[in-house]
C-alpha cells in the first residue's frame, strides 16, 4: 500500500524562489507540492480552496517578508482557520524578531533560505511526523533566552505572549506539570534538550513507537501545539 504523500503549499513573493524550491521537492518520494501563493492573502484563499474541492495541505512552507499580508500575520491566521496544517517559515533573514514571531504565530518551524535541500526535505518530514524544525543558529539563541527568561531575565523577544489568534503557551507553574506522569516529565525533559524520537529512547530504553506515544500525551496533557512549544513551556518551568 503506497503511504499517502506529504502535501505542500509554497508562499513566497518571489517565483525565482517558488520554482527552485518546487524543483527539489518534485524529486523527493513522498512529498508532494499542492499549491504555490505569492502573499499571505493568497495562501489563505488556496487553502479554502482546497478545502472546499475535498483535499488538504499538510505543511505550508512560508515566506516572511511578503507584501499586503506578511508571512507571521499569515501563519497566526492558518492556525487559526486550517489547524491541520502546519507550517513551516523560510525566510532570508536570521533575526531574533522573525523566529519569535513564527513561534508565537505557531509555526511549527523555522529554517533560513540558504539551508541546504537536504535539510529543507527533513524539516518537512519532521514537522510531518509532528516535530519541530529549527536552524540551528535560532534554536541556539532561542534556548539561552529562554534560559534567561527562566532565571528572572525578559525575553529579547517579549515573554512570548501569543498574537489574539495565535498559540498560547500555557503559564509556567508548578502545577502545570502535575498533570505529567514520571516518564512523561522525563520526555519532555528531553525534548526540551533537542531531542529526536529515536534519540530519547535510547536514552530510556523505551522503542520510538512508544516515545510518540508519550510525546503525544505530553502535548496534549499540556495543551501544546507541537514540540516546539513544548522546548518553550519545559524552559520556563525550569526543565
Amino acid at each position: 500500500m503506497t503511504a499517502t504523500p506529504i502535501r505542500v503549499m509554497l508562499v513566497d513573493d518571489q517565483e525565482l524562489i517558488r520554482t527552485g524550491f518546487r524543483l527539489v521537492l518534485l524529486s523527493e518520494p513522498g512529498i508532494e507540492v499542492v499549491s504555490e501563493a505569492g502573499d499571505g492573502e493568497a495562501a489563505l484563499a488556496e487553502l479554502a480552496r482546497l478545502r472546499e474541492a475535498g483535499t488538504s495541505c499538510d505543511i505550508v512552507l512560508m515566506d516572511v517578508r511578503m507584501p499586503g499580508m506578511n508571512g507571521i500575520d499569515a501563519t497566526t491566521r492558518v492556525v487559526a482557520l486550517f489547524p491541520e496544517t502546519r507550517v513551516l517559515v523560510l525566510t532570508t533573514f536570521d533575526l531574533d524578531e522573525y523566529a519569535a514571531g513564527a513561534i508565537q504565530a505557531g509555526a511549527s518551524g523555522f529554517l533560513l533560505k540558504d539551508a541546504r535541500p537536504t535539510e529543507l526535505v527533513d524539516a518537512i518530514r519532521r514537522v510531518s511526523n509532528g516535530d519541530a524544525a529549527m536552524a540551528p543558529s535560532v534554536t541556539r539563541r532561542l534556548l539561552e533566552q529562554l534560559r534567561g527568561s527562566a532565571s528572572g531575565e525578559a525575553l529579547a523577544f517579549g515573554a512570548l505572549a501569543p498574537a489574539e489568534d495565535g498559540v498560547s503557551v500555557p503559564p509556567a507553574t508548578s502545577e502545570a506539570l502535575s498533570v505529567l506522569t514520571e516518564r512523561e516529565l522525563e520526555v519532555l525533559s528531553l525534548i526540551s534538550e533537542g531531542k529526536k524520537n529515536g534519540e530519547i529512547g535510547g536514552e530510556l530504553f523505551l522503542s520510538e513507537s512508544t516515545v510518540k506515544t508519550h510525546v503525544g500525551r505530553v502535548l496534549s496533557k499540556l495543551q501544546l501545539r507541537d514540540r516546539v512549544h513544548a522546548v518553550i513551556f519545559a524552559k520556563q518551568n525550569g526543565l
